[in-house]
């Protein structure tokens, strides 16, 4: 998985909420353009409502899929 699907999955409009998975089984729902930040070998993922930030590790990134029931 590489750092640029997530950059064109965030600046797709309209933006359509996604889950990121990881190697480790963890799975982050990103359902705001904003609560995700993309480096060059890190994601970074903001969950605003419980001050919450979590850094993931991009070579670790299995697969995203469109999160259910967002539509």
């Amino acid at each position: 998985m590489t750092v640029d699907i997530l950059r064109d999955l965030v600046l797709r409009r309209p933006f359509e909420p996604f889950v990121i998975n990881l190697s480790s089984g963890e799975s982050h729902e990103i359902r705001h353009p904003e609560c995700l930040a993309i480096g060059k070998t890190r994601v970074y993922v903001s969950y605003p409502e419980e001050d919450k930030l979590v850094i993931c590790a991009a070579l670790h990134i299995t697969s995203v899929e469109a999160l259910q029931g967002s539509a």
